[in-house]
């Protein structure tokens, strides 16, 4: 089962059908999933799953970024986590990395850096984000573009953030995410 977590800034609001069910759509070929918005998660809904996704939001829906105690369980689970863009920020937050402006809407350029799991080489992503992440000792950087860091891996847990929206020209990236084993491996 997939936990599919809705971080926009209320319970079904309109971008729930622009950055939540597009994941749906896509990762309900491979698993189960539950969607449940990010103030409602519980315990019971951890332990159901197998493995998490944070949705992205607006361009200027920044609420779980002022609110990393509602997160607590992304640096305690042992279970493999995905963040897309607002989603990678909050896991960003949540590790005490820095928040740095960063602006890029429309399709973008991404180099990879370090061979990987998730995707390789250079491809093209849909972005649509005003923050990224700053390196950190906690996690490895596997991709950038001309602006700013694109993906990130924890350097122990199995904890990924991407910065584009996959859902929208990358839907792969979701499929391998969802293909990993607990431990991060294909």
């Amino acid at each position: 089962m997939i936990l599919i977590v809705d971080m926009n800034w209320k319970k079904d609001s309109l971008g729930f059908y622009e950055f939540v069910l597009p994941i749906v759509t896509i990762a309900e070929t491979l698993d189960n999933c539950m969607v449940k918005h990010y103030l409602e998660v519980t315990n019971e809904d951890l332990s159901r799953c197998d493995r998490v996704i944070l949705s992205g939001t607006a361009l200027k829906d920044a609420a779980t970024l002022s609110q990393p105690e509602k997160f607590p369980w992304v640096k305690e689970t042992e279970k493999p986590v995905l963040g897309i863009c607002a989603g990678m920020e909050t896991i960003g937050v949540v590790f005490g990395m820095r928040l740095i402006k960063c602006l890029e809407i429309g399709m973008t350029q991404i180099n990879t850096l370090k061979e990987n799991p998730l995707f390789s080489g250079e491809f093209k992503a849909y972005s649509l984000h005003s923050y990224c992440v700053e390196s950190s000792a906690d996690f490895e950087v596997w991709a950038k573009s001309a602006k700013c860091i694109q993906i990130i891996k924890h350097k122990i847990k199995p904890i990924y953030g991407v910065l584009f929206h996959p859902e929208v020209r990358n839907p792969e990236l979701i499929k391998c995410f969802i293909q990993l084993n607990n431990k991060g491996s294909p």
